[in-house]
Order: structure tokens, then sequence, then C-alpha cells
């Protein structure tokens, strides 16, 4: 799949900064520029929030990499029930409002199947917003035959998850896929035999940090 949104800003911005723009115009018609240099101000804080850098994503084979910039916030076994069955490692990842919130593909492969589920707005940094709170799985089978998912998940702030991709689409480690309009939580659930490369507390970028080896 081509990568179709490698704007310096991504698009899902451009309908804020329209509305905020025109609403600090406005105060300044009606000679309110105090509140029109806070509107400008929170317009040029959506610009940076939707900011979209390039990032340089390792070639190695079999490597997983993070999905979104953060802070890793558990590693832990999890007994999968849903699109995966049985035994298997999650990495949690946590996105702060000062975040890059483009998230990208963590492995090369094929998109068997994305279910969304509706849900809380929970702060993304508590445990039960995993299952709680609003989410998009994605299922993402490499072409060695290995499945694994991409999760995300809304939290306290945001209120909109975007994912640019669809069912049978062969997607490309590092290509960005989608993003959660300010928030919040990106998991990545492995095979049981995956070996983990970050501890809890680590910094990631996405596309770049490796995650894992599958």
């Amino acid at each position: 799949m081509k990568d179709r949104h490698d704007g310096s800003i991504a698009r899902e911005a451009f309908p804020f900064m329209f509305a905020l723009g025109l609403a600090a115009l406005a105060l300044v018609w009606m000679g309110f520029k105090g509140a029109a240099a806070a509107v400008f101000a929170a317009m040029l804080f959506v610009a940076f929030f939707f900011r979209n850098p390039e990032r340089a994503t390792p070639d190695e084979k079999g490597l997983v990499v993070s999905p979104a910039d953060g802070k890793v916030l558990k590693i832990e076994e999890v007994h999968a029930d849903g699109l995966l069955q049985g035994p298997h490692r999650k990495v949690s990842i946590f996105m702060n409002v000062f975040n890059v919130h483009v998230n990208r593909v963590p492995y090369s492969g094929r998109v068997e199947k994305i279910e969304y589920h509706a849900g809380k707005f929970l702060s993304a940094d508590l445990d039960k917003a995993s299952a709680d709170n609003e989410r998009n799985t994605v299922l993402i089978r490499t072409a060695e035959g290995k499945a694994f998912l991409t999760i995300q998940i809304a939290g306290l702030i945001a209120r909109r998850i975007v994912c640019w991709i669809g069912e049978g689409m062969e997607v490309v480690r590092g290509e960005r896929f989608g993003l959660i309009c300010f928030g919040s939580r990106l998991e990545v659930v492995l095979p049981l035999d995956s070996k983990i490369l970050v501890q809890a507390g680590q910094k990631v970028r996405a596309g770049e940090t490796p995650l894992g080896v599958l």
C-alpha cells in the first residue's frame, strides 16, 4: 500500500485549524485581540499535535517496531480470546498530548481483520482502559504465517480513532496506518515465542524503536 499520509501535518488537523483560524480572525475583527491570540495559540498547538515527521525504519528480518511514540507502560503475558487465541505477549504504550500521534505498522504483512469496539474514555494509562475503552483492533498476518495485533485505544481526552488501512491490504513495517485524535494508548499483541526488546518505562518512537523479534 502506498503511503498517502506523508504530509508534515496529518490532514485530520485541517478542520480544527480552519475553525480556530476563522475564530481568531473574527475575534480580531471584533476587537478582542487577547482572545484572538489565545485562539491562534490553540491553532498552533493543533498543528504541533498533528505533526507527522519522517522516520527511519530498521529493515532487519523479524524485527517488530513500535507503532507509537510514547512510554512503555507494561509488558505482560496475556491469554487472548478474540481475533487471536491462547497465550501471547502484549506491549502497552502510552502517548501523552506532547507525543507524535501518527501510528505506524509494527511489521509487514496482510491485514486479515479490523474490529472496532465502542467503549468508555478512561485515562489511557489505567490497566482497565485496555478492556473498557473505545478501541480499534487490527489483525496482521506476516508472510511467514505469524499473526499479531495492533490495538488503538482512546483515552480520557481522545474521542476519535482514525484508521487509514482496510482488510485485505498489504502493509509495510513503518508505514503510517492511522492516529488517535488527542490521545492515548497503543498495544501490540505478539506470539508467545517472540523476544521482547523493550522494558517498562522506556520511551519509544513510532516506526523506529525495536519492540521485539518475531
